[in-house]
């Protein structure tokens, strides 16, 4: 379990194919203390398992179903990624619950400054639509946001300066895919209305 509110920017210093999987090669420094191989890192809000470890790296296993449902497949040498270890039992929980399983990636509409703030609009397929409310939360490559704005299969927000001082998300540009995990209430709730209205 983690909170979306990211530890670190890690570099990417390689993603490449092997025999039994995508091998994810991470630099990291303050994420990286107290972890063990087998042990949770959230990369980019998706949660993997450190499979190796060394003098300041880290290293994960990707299969196809994570490049192919994330933004890790896009990674390429020198990629900045936002880093947040698992909450620990008597750590505090300053963001909202987020699991690390993305649910798809978005697409960046619009990144622009609007006076001291950034406003950050994002389009996704349209079936996740329901899950997003104004004001509830959302996590954006892994950092726990509030939602300005809700739409049919869009939704905004505002980002702070420490926000784009502290991830990557102040490097965005149109285009640029992102991890989004929606919020675990309301994918909940909609399971149970769906399976209450058969």
């Amino acid at each position: 379990m983690f909170t979306g509110l990211v530890e670190e920017t890690g570099e990417v210093l390689g993603l490449a194919e092997k025999k039994a999987a995508w091998c994810l090669c991470v630099r990291a420094r303050r994420a990286r203390s107290g972890l063990r191989v087998g042990d949770s890192l959230a990369i980019n809000g998706c949660c993997l398992t450190v499979a190796r470890s060394a003098r300041g790296t880290l290293e994960f296993d990707l299969l196809e179903e994570t490049l192919r449902r994330t933004n890790l497949g896009d990674l390429r040498k020198g990629s900045p990624v936002n880093l947040e270890r698992s909450v620990a039992r008597n750590g505090r929980f300053g963001g909202h619950f987020v699991t690390g399983h993305i649910d798809c990636a978005g697409v960046v509409q619009v990144f622009r400054r609007a006076g001291k703030n950034y406003y950050l609009r994002v389009g996704f397929p349209k079936k996740f639509g329901g899950l997003v409310v104004e004001k509830g939360s959302i996590a954006i490559d892994g950092v726990s946001l509030t939602v300005a704005e809700a739409g049919a299969a869009t939704l905004a927000v505002w980002l702070i300066p420490h926000t784009l001082a502290v991830t990557n998300l102040g490097k965005l540009k149109a285009g640029a895919r992102v991890n989004l995990e929606f919020d675990l209430l309301a994918k909940y709730v909609e399971r149970i209305c769906k399976a209450g209205c058969k």
